[in-house]
């Protein structure tokens, strides 16, 4: 049995969601500046942290990659976070308090 598809044809004259040009949002330069130098910092936590061992290294090494994915989305962390994050993997990790 033969498979028929359905052709529909485009309407040229209705707009369609496709066709609009996607809002772009002005950068202002302190945001450019702001961003570079987070940017820098956090790719210099990655390069420094290579070597290091720990528990802690590797979630924080995926946070600072997941960080850099992310640069185009609107949430960004606040300074305070930012600063956690690029400390986090030269931090030793909390000791495990042991059960008596």
């Amino acid at each position: 049995m033969a498979i028929r598809t359905k052709l529909t044809v485009r309407d040229n004259a209705s707009p369609s969601a496709t066709d609009k040009p996607a809002a772009r949002r002005e950068v202002s330069d302190e945001e450019r500046a702001l961003r570079k130098e987070r940017v820098a910092a956090a790719k210099d936590a990655l390069k420094r942290s290579v070597g290091l061992r720990g528990e802690q290294v590797a979630p924080a090494r995926a946070a600072l990659k997941l960080y850099l994915q992310r640069l185009n989305e609107p949430r960004q962390p606040d300074d305070a976070t930012f600063k956690a994050l690029i400390e986090a993997p030269f931090q030793a990790p909390p000791r495990k308090k042991e059960r008596r």
